[in-house]
């Protein structure tokens, strides 16, 4: 093992060479973690523990590599330096030796240490014993309590490792779980987005809402939206399978968002008050940005319009501008909810209390293919309109002034113009004059 891990976390990958580092120095936490699993990372995250001086050598490494570097923690002596494909986070030992700084830490397997100037591993709680059971166990419950965010961790961790949570620990948090109120929104908020980008993450989503974590943040959460959560999962997957292009867009980032995916914002729909403007209010006071919000708001408000028989072209050509970028998150949510509605409908006994059949979800994946195929199509004028003419000339050809009206006549050009009313920029201004004419 300790060769293996050597030459995993072998100084030669580092972005700063060790000569920077005194000695001695330990690696912990998640690098050598996944080091000992044989995981790798395309973007180095290491954790160093230094005796003494760590704002001072991280300051240094920044200051010869150009490197970024902030102060995370004047107190505790934490600092980061940044660089174009790692991250370095140096931080000055808790205790007086490394022994008593690894008890202080979360979980086992993130409390063993690699000292790369002797290659020695150091693991005092036998979290190499725990990593090869697939255990998170806790270092301690006062642990647990001092940052009640580990609560929390403990599901991302297993959902990401695909480990369970030991039986002791479990209970423990369970016993704590009031203590998540105490956490700051933006940082409850980054773990919980890990475990709803993907269907891993639902079944630990559900058992932190079983043990109370979710409650104090996500007071609208009940047991139908984690049925929600895992309908929005299976539609996804059928949608990804039928239409390639839209399961790339629903594991895209969210614009000036923290790693929060296109199906996160579905599926975080499922956890908020489905009243859009309540749970407006309830995601800005978790902090989440404007373009996560209107995301979420957006897949609320349209997902149950979403229909395709008897919609006019006029009524496609508002939904597609209401949606926007948003639609991907729309149409998971709308395929989820109706496939959830008809299975509730049809007093199926499921445990979940929904149809998982694949051929339910086809079917209704393919209810709003034609809605779909318009979206995926980037030269469809219903879905994604291109103006025939500008404000500034309907204008000057009309003779009005800039006002609303404009506006309100560039979208009639439009949407006649998806109805194949008009196709020239001549046709598109005779129209605009006879809206005017007859307005």
């Amino acid at each position: 093992m300790r060769s293996f891990v050597a030459s995993t976390l072998a100084p030669e990958n580092w972005p700063f060479s060790l000569a920077f580092l005194p000695q001695p120095a330990y690696l912990v936490g998640g690098a050598v973690r996944d080091a000992i699993l044989g995981r790798t990372r395309e973007y180095l995250d290491l954790d160093f523990v230094i005796p003494s001086n760590a704002v001072k050598v991280a300051r240094a490494i920044a200051h010869h590599y150009n490197a970024g570097f902030v102060l995370l923690d004047p107190q505790r002596q934490i600092a980061r330096v940044v660089f174009p494909h790692a991250t370095a986070d140096f931080a000055q030992q808790e205790g007086d030796s490394l022994e008593v700084d690894l008890h202080r830490r979360d979980f086992t397997i993130n409390a063993i240490a690699y000292n790369p100037h002797t290659q020695e591993i150091i693991d005092p709680l036998q979290g190499y014993a725990d990593l090869q059971q697939g255990i998170l166990r806790m270092v301690s419950p006062a642990n647990l309590e001092d940052d009640p965010l580990r609560l929390m961790r403990a599901y991302r961790q297993a959902a990401q490792l695909d480990f369970t949570i030991d039986s002791a620990t479990q209970t423990t948090i369970r016993s704590l779980a009031s203590q998540i109120a105490k956490v700051a929104a933006e940082r409850f908020r980054i773990e919980i987005g890990y475990l709803l980008a993907n269907s891993q993450g639902t079944p630990w989503v559900t058992a932190a809402w079983e043990d109370g974590l979710l409650t104090p943040l996500f007071k609208n959460a009940t047991r139908e939206s984690l049925n929600k959560l895992a309908a929005v999962d299976n539609a996804a997957v059928l949608l990804a399978q039928n239409w390639q292009q839209l399961g790339v867009q629903l594991q895209a980032y969210v614009k000036d968002s923290i790693k929060t995916t296109w199906l996160a914002i579905a599926k975080l729909a499922c956890l908020v008050n489905p009243d859009p403007e309540l749970a407006e209010i309830e995601l800005q006071r978790l902090t989440y940005s404007r373009a996560e919000i209107r995301g979420v708001t957006t897949a609320l408000k349209l997902s149950s319009q979403l229909k395709v028989a008897n919609m006019s072209l006029r009524e496609q050509y508002f939904l597609f501008q209401d949606a926007d970028i948003a639609f991907s998150a729309t149409v998971v949510l709308a395929v989820a909810f109706n496939n959830l509605v008809e299975a509730m409908s049809g007093d199926k006994q499921l445990n979940t209390g929904i149809a998982t059949t694949e051929e339910t979800y086809a079917t209704r994946c393919l209810v709003f293919a034609p809605l779909i195929n318009r979206y995926l199509n980037p030269d469809d004028l219903v879905a994604h309109p291109t103006p025939l003419v500008s404000g500034k000339e309907l204008i000057i050809a009309l003779d009005i002034p800039a006002s609303p009206m404009v506006g309100k006549l560039l979208t009639e050009i439009a949407v006649a113009r998806a109805e194949g009313e008009v196709s020239t920029p001549t046709e598109a201004i005779a129209f605009a004059r006879k809206l005017l004419d007859n307005s």
